[in-house]
């Protein structure tokens, strides 16, 4: 091997690594979209009944004996595989009044059984991210 075939060598792994690199940061780099409203889906255990209900983030929302507030929704764009994740904090009222946090994390809507909130009556998930919702947004001062 002369001289030239050490120098070539190294740069093609070098150059191959290079665009490896710049297509993964690429992909990587796609803007998640935030979105100001998650919708969940809840269902009473009790009775069988199941709402999906929109909340606005750093809003509360009560669903039973559950106040569901997300902090963050994020997805991914059309033009790639739907991945939909939110931050979510959930408390419960017990029945003396107090409140209890029961969830913080993240939950995504494309794997509801991975961090959904498993309660003893109540199950909560979150179903989609979405730009807007028929309920109206909360009054700012």
């Amino acid at each position: 091997m002369n001289w030239t075939h050490r120098l070539i060598a190294p740069a093609k792994i070098l150059f191959a690594t290079g665009v490896l690199t710049a297509i993964l940061a690429g992909s990587a780099d796609a803007e998640r979209i935030k979105n100001p409203v998650a919708e969940f889906t809840g269902i009473d255990k009790i009775t069988g009944r199941i709402i999906n209900f929109d909340v606005y983030m750093n809003e509360t929302m009560q669903f039973r004996a559950l106040q569901v507030t997300p902090r963050v929704c994020y997805s991914s764009p059309e033009s790639e595989e739907p991945k939909t994740d939110a931050f979510v904090e959930v408390d419960e009222i017990t029945l003396e009044g107090n409140i209890r946090r029961i969830f913080t994390g993240w939950m995504f809507a494309e794997s509801p059984g991975l961090n959904a909130v498993e309660h003893a009556v109540y199950d909560v998930w979150l179903k989609s991210c979405k730009q807007s919702s028929d309920v109206p947004p909360p009054e700012t001062n």
